[in-house]
């Protein structure tokens, strides 16, 4: 905030001019007199960032005046002054909303300048915080976040924009590397929790052992070595968003605790008594195919129905050969501003190579490989040569193991079938085999999903 209006309100206009002298000392500061409560209310629409009231005044009081001006504007800071030192007066203003009551004396006006300093120092960090969240809004925009203009990726912007709209739960499943955070992310900024926190819990990073604290929290002296009262992730989450990512990792004892707390809409902290009420949206994110977890037993069923929500399943980057490039175009961009360096693009054959490669790291893979290839870069165009793809098991090194041929079929199949997430037509259809032929070998057991 460059410069700070104050409306001083001061029926002594003497004993106003020193006020507002005083506050002038900082050149900041743009200060108006008034007389009276009227003329204060007339010059409302100016926008004051700070009030400073005199409580008796010739046409109203200070409460009054309050009232009238918290019709018109609900934030404005507000100091009130009094000659009089009536301790009821200053608590019911006080409650009010009134930020300070200062009692007129000989320190009145270094008084005004520390209330007006504080209250400046409180008005530049909220609207730094406004400053950080509209950034973070930008910086998660749809088409910020997930970059891309293929026909899956439209189908996924339409699918955040209708979860950014409500409150329903979010289930967003994909393989490694597919953005699954960022999707959560842009949800959350496009949503009308937007000003509330986002907190991430990675499930598999977290010990079994430690999975309900860190959900729950606990009170002090509630186990050996809890010294101090820890808030939990779903209260840390409050009023805004849990991204709970890697879900199908959860331990089936602990999913029974989670889906107490989707329910009751309320949680206990481990070793205390007061319940503690929670309004919280869950965002969720695996690269397992949970439906097929409730199937084996290994995730339940009331628990699954509970997250499923809305479901966005995110398509692996080799089915999404239009995006290859516009993506490493994004990343190089990216890199080179970072690190202060200028190429301006890709040659024919690196645009080539780029398209030929799998990316079974999906767009992080990509990015690694775009970073790194920036680096080895000589020239201002980025050639075939300096890109390099991770080290993988080749088809030379597979076929100088002895198996049989069935063998190579079933280990194709079930190479397939995981790449493909389980899902036996596309198998099929990308293998050129009857897809009776799979099913009959996943039923004789010969093929695992």
């Amino acid at each position: 905030m460059e410069t700070c209006r104050i409306f001083i309100v001061e029926d002594d206009p003497w004993y106003g001019e020193i006020l507002r002298y005083h506050l002038l000392l900082n050149p900041d500061n743009e200060v108006h007199l008034f007389t009276s409560g009227k003329d204060c209310l007339a010059n409302l629409v100016n926008k004051p960032n700070i009030i400073s009231i005199d409580y008796s005044l010739p046409d109203m009081n200070g409460a009054e005046l309050l009232k009238h001006i918290r019709h018109t504007n609900h934030e404005v800071p507000i100091i009130v002054t009094s000659a009089q030192e009536d301790v009821a007066t200053a608590v019911q203003l006080l409650k009010a909303g009134v930020y300070e009551y200062i009692v007129k004396n000989d320190h009145t006006k270094d008084l005004l300048w520390s209330a007006v300093t504080r209250i400046k120092e409180r008005l530049y960090l909220k609207n730094e915080i406004e400053d950080l969240r509209k950034e973070l809004g930008y910086k998660y925009d749809f088409s910020t976040a997930v970059k891309g203009n293929s026909a899956a990726i439209k189908k996924i912007f339409s699918l955040m924009e209708k979860a950014a709209k409500t409150n329903i739960n979010v289930c967003i499943n994909g393989e490694t590397g597919t953005g699954k955070e960022l999707v959560a992310k842009a949800i959350h900024y496009n949503s009308e929790r937007r000003k509330r926190p986002f907190v991430a819990v990675n499930m598999a990073a977290v010990p079994r052992e430690l999975v309900e604290s860190e959900f729950l929290g606990f009170e002090k002296g509630a186990f050996t070595g809890a010294e101090a009262r820890k808030i939990g992730k779903f209260e840390e989450a409050n009023g805004g968003t849990i991204f709970l990512d890697e879900i199908g990792e959860l331990d089936m004892a602990v999913q029974s605790k989670l889906l107490r707390v989707l329910q009751e809409k309320e949680l206990t902290r481990i070793g205390g008594k007061d319940k503690v009420k929670l309004d919280v949206r869950v965002i969720v994110a695996t690269h397992k195919n949970l439906a097929d977890e409730v199937a084996k037993g290994g995730f339940r069923e009331d628990l699954y129905y509970r997250i499923i929500g809305l479901p966005i399943l995110l398509p692996p980057l080799r089915e999404r050969e239009s995006d290859i490039l516009l993506l490493a175009k994004f990343f190089l961009d990216e890199f080179c501003k970072d690190n202060k360096i200028k190429i301006n693009g890709f040659s024919p054959e690196a645009k080539a190579k780029l398209m030929q490669y799998n990316y079974p790291g999906n767009v992080r893979e990509l990015k690694a490989v775009i970073d790194l290839a920036a680096v080895m870069c000589n020239g201002n165009e980025l050639q075939a040569a300096d890109i390099a793809f991770p080290k993988t098991r080749s088809l030379d090194m597979l076929l100088t193991e002895d198996k049989t041929f069935k063998q190579y079929c079933i280990y194709i199949i079930e190479y397939y079938l995981k790449k493909y997430n389980g899902n036996v037509l596309t198998v099929a259809k990308k293998l050129d085999v009857g897809k009776s032929t799979i099913y009959k070998m996943i039923q004789n057991k010969e093929v695992a999903l």
